[in-house]
């Protein structure tokens, strides 16, 4: 498989390719609310956990989001900033993130976005050990923070500079 290709959801751990604790995810910052919102939830998770298999650091996905009911879609990228094996998961919240919030973020915050810390990707376990490739299964933690970037693209019904008929 591709390190930018991540398509093989059929991978299975071995010595060469630990199962990750923890994957952070990075998206573009001019995302909108809405979009945080569909990306925050268990199922988009779920998605995740159950699609992207075989993950190395830098490998770039484009997924699609709803932008709701009046909207179109939109593809978002998405990409592999940091990969963590073994550590603190005690699986002890709702999002395999011991932090008392069950928002995939171990910054203390419900908002779907990564905490600064002095690596500048996200909060999260101090003890995982950071790794270069693993596979994401069901109880790996996924977790989100910004990187510069806008989004092209998207459906403008539910905005201001929408159409007015």
């Amino acid at each position: 498989m591709s390190h930018n290709d991540l398509t093989d959801s059929t991978a299975t751990a071995t010595s060469a390719r630990p199962t990750a604790t923890r994957v952070v995810l990075s998206l573009p910052e001019g995302v909108s609310g809405w979009v945080r919102s569909q990306i925050d939830t268990d199922r988009y998770r779920g998605y995740f956990r159950r699609t992207l298999g075989e993950v190395a650091v830098g490998d770039v996905t484009e997924e699609f989001v709803d932008i709701g009911c009046c909207g179109n879609n939109l593809d978002i990228s998405f990409r592999v900033e940091r990969i963590e094996v073994g550590g603190g998961m005690d699986g002890g919240a709702a999002d395999g993130v011991d932090d008392g919030v069950a928002d995939g973020v171990d910054d203390g915050v419900a908002d779907g976005v990564g905490g600064g810390t002095a690596d500048g990707v996200g909060g999260g376990t101090a003890d995982g050990t950071a790794v270069e490739v693993a596979v994401v299964d069901e109880n790996t933690a996924i977790e989100y923070v910004d990187r510069t970037g806008d989004v092209e693209g998207g459906w403008k019904v539910q905005s201001a500079d929408g159409p007015t008929r």
